[in-house]
């Protein structure tokens, strides 16, 4: 664990980590500098297990440490390659190994309903959001049954224009929370209800950079906001508040390792900067009961053929081999 008193970690070589066997899940997440750190405190004696998804978006810091290990061949690996018949009825599952592969995927006949994975056509952004406002409110949470605030996640793959987060959130807050106790500070309205997400560690409130939670009270005596994330009540004071952002909307890079039961992904050319397979890959695979595409097929087949991303120039795939 990270230790902010001292600007390091509290294990490392000379003080080794107490275990036998260590399992790092969402490993694609790890950067170079933090794999070091890792297992610089792993004892002579344990093993250890990367388990990840090396298709994802690469780390946000430098390396891209799970690929480098795989395409090594320095250590054994386990690939999960076969769909299997439960998995193969899912459009969500099937058009992520479509994508994986270069190919769009494939989407349902209009008017068919058994479907978990839709794309709907909107060339306009004015359109789209007018698309995404209508199954955030109504349609999604009639048909499946979901809370429109914590059961949908619009995943959208930048922060700035008309369908990025920042525009995004301030459309969904006026639609699902357009009224209640408020406060404003840093430039956004904070309302009691509102969908919010952690933007940093703070390791004295024990919360981390993408935790979600929801507002539940604001206290203008106290000078004081309570947020509700799982199944504890943080509280922030109002100069605290540029730590949390409205999550009605995130990027898709804030996204991974996360899962929501519904995902609204806007794909449009507006993004075309960002448009990577990795990225579209990532963003359909955090849907686990249902997911829309809202935009243009153009976007998705410039997404879908993109696969630059993934390729960064590192020197550990070499330097293991040398090990072997």
């Amino acid at each position: 664990m990270f230790n902010p008193g001292t600007g390091g970690f509290r294990h490392n070589e000379e003080n080794p980590l107490e275990s036998d066997i260590l399992i790092i899940d969402e490993s694609s997440m790890i950067d170079q500098v933090l794999a070091y750190q890792l297992l610089q405190a792993v004892p002579q004696r344990a093993a250890v297990i990367f388990v990840g998804d090396a298709d994802q978006l690469p780390s946000v810091g430098p390396g891209r440490v799970l690929r480098d290990i795989i395409s090594s061949g320095a250590v054994p690996v386990v690939a999960l390659t076969e769909i299997f018949r439960q998995a193969a009825e899912s459009r969500i599952v099937t058009g992520a190994h479509r994508i994986n592969h270069g190919q769009l995927p494939e989407f349902p006949e209009e008017g068919d309903k058994s479907s978990d994975l839709y794309f709907i056509e909107a060339a306009e952004a004015q359109k789209a959001i007018g698309i995404i406002s209508k199954m955030v409110s109504e349609s999604i949470p009639q048909r499946q049954g979901l809370n429109p605030i914590d059961d949908i996640q619009i995943l959208t793959p930048m922060q700035k224009g008309e369908l990025g987060a920042r525009n995004l959130n301030q459309v969904m807050q006026a639609l699902l929370n357009p009224h209640g106790r408020e406060v404003e500070r840093f430039g956004i309205l904070f309302r009691e209800g509102d969908r919010v997400m952690q933007t940093e560690n703070d390791y004295d409130k024990e919360v981390f950079n993408g935790d979600l939670g929801r507002i539940a009270a604001i206290d203008e005596e106290q000078r004081e906001v309570v947020v509700k994330i799982d199944d504890r009540r943080v509280k922030y004071e109002f100069r605290e508040l540029d730590e949390l952002v409205h999550a009605y909307a995130v990027t898709i890079h804030k996204s991974q390792g996360s899962e929501y039961p519904c995902v609204i992904i806007p794909v449009h050319t507006q993004h075309f900067v960002m448009l990577q397979r990795s990225l579209l890959y990532t963003a359909v695979t955090r849907a686990k009961k249902f997911a829309v595409l809202v935009g243009t097929k153009k976007a998705m087949g410039m997404a879908v053929s993109h696969a630059d991303a993934r390729e960064r120039v590192t020197t550990l795939k070499e330097r293991l081999q040398s090990q072997k």
